[in-house]
C-alpha cells in the first residue's frame, strides 16, 4: 500500500498531502457492526485545509508531483486523467470526514433532532458517509469512473437540503410558539444554522469542482467551477435577466438595472457564488422597488463595480423604500422576511424542492441574505447592507482577490 502514496510533510498547505496512514485508513470498508464509531471517529477528525489556489493549481496539473500514484499506471495515461486521479483520492479521503461532521453536528444538538425534516437531512449525511466509507479508493481509471457516479449521487441527493432545512427551521419555529421575529432573535439556534450552512458550501465546492473537470472541454476558458478571467458585468447582466424574469412573473413588470463602474474588470473567482449574491439582492430590490412605487413609475436599480486594493466590490443602490432600522440585525437571521407569509407556507409544502432555480418564487423563505452572506464570507469576503428607511438601500459585495492571498476554507 506504501507504494501507493509518497508521504509528504513538508508544506504547510497538505491539500492533497495524502499521507500513508490516512490512506489506509480510507481503505476500510464500513461494516454493520462498527458503523456508529466510524461515524464519530470521522466527526472528530479534523478537515483538511484547501485552498482556492491550491485547487487552481491542481486541476491545471501543477500539483502533480506530490501525487505517486502507480508510475506504470501514470505513464499510461493523460495529464487531465491523472488529474481526476488526484482529486479523486483526495475526496474519497476528505468527504468522510466533512460529511460525519455535518451529521454528527446536527445530530449533537436536541433540538434540531425534533424536526423531522432535519432528521431527514441529518440521515442524508449519513446515508453519503456510509456510500463512500463502502467505495473502493479511485486508484485506476475504472474505479474512479465508478467513484464519480457516487459521487453524482451524493451532489443530487442532497441538492434540496436547503430548503428542507428552511422546512426544519419553520417547524422548529411552530414547535416553540416563536413568532418571525422572536426565532430570528435565538441566536444559539440562529448560530448552528450559519455554521451548517458555511460548512455545506466547502462540501458543496469541493464536489462541484470535481464534477465540473470531469465535465470540462479542452475549449473551456474554466478551472472547473472557477474562471480566472470572471467578468462581474457578463455575471450581472445574465442575473439581471433572471431577476426580472421572476420580477415579473410575480408583479407582471420590473424595473430597469444599469451597471456602472468597471464593466471590464476580470478576475479570478467562482462566477456561481457571485451570481447567486448578486441574485438574492436583486429580487429583493425589485421586489421592494414595485411593492413601493407600483409598476409604472418604478426608478432604476444600479450596480457599481469597483476595483479595490483588497476587494472587487460590487454595490446594488435601489429607491425601494428601504428597511426598518429595528430590522436590520434580523434581515441576517434565518426565516426572517417581510414578504407575504403565504408565499414561504406555499415552498414547505413543494414536494420536490430545489436549493437554487428561477422556478422559486421572488421573496419569501427568509433564507436568501444569510446564505448570500455566507458565500461572500466564505473565501474572505462579506456581504453588507446600508438602508435609509423611507428611500432605498445599498448592498455591498466585498470579494477578495483570490490571486492575491491566502483563502482557506
Amino acid at each position: 500500500m506504501k507504494s501507493l502514496y509518497k508521504k509528504l510533510t513538508k508544506s504547510s498547505n497538505n491539500y492533497y498531502m495524502i499521507h500513508y496512514r490516512m490512506l489506509a485508513d480510507s481503505l476500510n470498508t464500513v461494516s454493520n457492526n462498527n458503523y456508529i464509531d466510524q461515524l464519530e471517529y470521522y466527526g472528530r477528525k479534523k478537515q483538511t485545509s484547501v485552498t482556492v489556489k491550491s485547487l487552481m493549481e491542481t486541476a491545471q496539473g501543477e500539483r502533480l508531483d506530490m501525487f505517486n500514484l502507480n508510475k506504470q499506471l501514470l505513464d499510461n495515461i493523460n495529464m487531465n486523467e491523472k488529474v481526476l486521479l488526484q482529486v479523486a483520492c483526495f475526496l474519497h479521503r476528505e468527504l468522510p470526514v466533512r460529511l460525519a461532521h455535518r451529521a454528527v453536528e446536527l445530530e449533537e444538538y436536541d433540538l434540531f433532532m425534533k424536526s423531522s425534516h432535519i432528521r431527514n437531512v441529518c440521515s442524508w449525511y449519513k446515508t453519503s458517509f456510509s456510500q463512500l466509507r463502502s467505495c473502493q479508493a479511485p486508484t485506476n481509471k475504472e474505479l474512479e469512473r465508478k467513484f464519480a457516479l457516487t459521487i453524482e449521487s451524493i451532489y443530487e441527493r442532497h441538492s434540496a437540503t436547503l430548503i428542507t432545512m428552511a422546512k426544519g427551521a419553520h417547524e422548529l419555529k411552530t414547535l416553540l410558539g416563536h413568532d418571525t421575529i422572536t426565532f430570528a432573535n435565538q441566536s444559539e439556534i440562529q448560530k448552528r444554522l450559519d455554521n451548517f450552512y458555511l460548512s455545506r458550501i466547502g462540501i458543496r465546492t469541493l464536489i462541484g469542482q470535481y464534477l465540473a473537470l470531469r465535465s470540462s472541454n479542452d475549449g473551456s476558458n474554466m478551472i472547473g467551477l472557477i474562471s480566472p478571467k470572471a467578468s462581474p458585468y457578463n455575471i450581472a447582466l445574465q442575473t439581471i435577466e433572471d431577476a426580472a424574469y421572476m420580477c415579473k412573473r410575480q408583479h407582471g413588470e420590473a424595473p430597469e438595472v444599469t451597471i456602472h463602474g468597471r464593466t471590464d474588470l476580470h478576475f479570478p473567482y467562482f462566477p456561481s457564488h457571485i451570481s447567486y449574491i448578486l441574485l438574492e439582492l436583486l429580487k429583493n430590490s425589485m421586489r421592494a422597488t414595485v411593492e413601493s412605487h407600483g409598476v409604472d413609475k418604478m426608478p432604476n436599480i444600479k450596480i457599481v463595480i469597483a476595483d479595490g486594493e483588497e476587494d472587487i466590490v460590487i454595490k446594488v443602490s435601489d429607491e425601494g423604500g428601504g428597511i426598518r432600522r429595528s430590522n436590520m440585525n434580523r434581515i441576517w437571521s434565518y426565516l426572517f422576511t417581510t414578504a407575504d407569509p403565504s408565499i414561504l407556507e406555499n415552498m414547505l409544502i413543494d414536494s420536490n424542492p430545489r436549493d437554487f432555480d428561477t422556478a422559486s418564487p421572488l421573496a419569501g423563505l427568509g433564507y436568501g441574505l444569510p446564505i448570500a452572506r455566507n458565500y461572500a464570507r466564505y473565501f474572505g469576503g462579506d456581504l453588507t447592507v446600508m438602508s435609509m428607511e423611507g428611500y432605498g438601500t445599498d448592498s455591498f459585495i466585498y470579494l477578495p482577490k483570490l490571486s492575491d492571498q491566502t483563502t482557506v476554507f
